[in-house]
């Protein structure tokens, strides 16, 4: 990186980094009580996919190492929110599946943020969120490449 490119990037970076910590301060006093903004991830993932996932898989998705996801899955698990099963084909991998009880805390957690998301919204404009989506997409997936 050449030297007039380092303080855009250092700029760029640090924002992001902000608006990271605080969005995601902001969800957490909104989501239902108990719940962390990475339990409410994985519900909302798998809500998404409609289908299971391996904790592997999961793991891989978030970014985030097995034991990390183990012990999101295990308080999931607790709470009554997934169902983990046997994979049937390979007795050594484990099925991870959204429970009807996890499908309405991820209703009652999207009510919950649902307004705070909308107010930026609002805020910002749909066109300029528009034009900045595909700069932060390109940027996340050049730097899931580098992994």
């Amino acid at each position: 990186m050449s030297d007039d490119q380092s303080p855009l990037a250092i700029s760029l970076f640090s924002e992001i980094l902000t608006i990271d910590q605080l969005l995601r301060n902001r969800l957490a006093r909104v989501l239902p009580k108990g719940m962390e903004l990475s339990h409410f991830s994985v519900l909302n993932k798998l809500a998404g996919l409609g289908e299971e996932r391996t904790p592997a898989q999961l793991a891989k998705s978030f970014h985030v190492t097995r034991g990390a996801m183990t012990n999101t899955l295990n308080k999931l698990e607790v709470a009554g929110y997934i169902h983990v099963r046997p994979d049937w084909d390979d007795a050594r991998r484990k099925l991870v599946a959204l429970s009807p009880a996890g499908k309405r805390a991820r209703e009652t957690a999207l009510a919950a943020v649902a307004p705070v998301v909308s107010s930026f919204v609002g805020e910002l404009g749909r066109e300029k969120l528009r034009g900045v989506l595909p700069v932060l997409r390109d940027l996340r997936l050049r730097l899931e490449s580098d992994v």
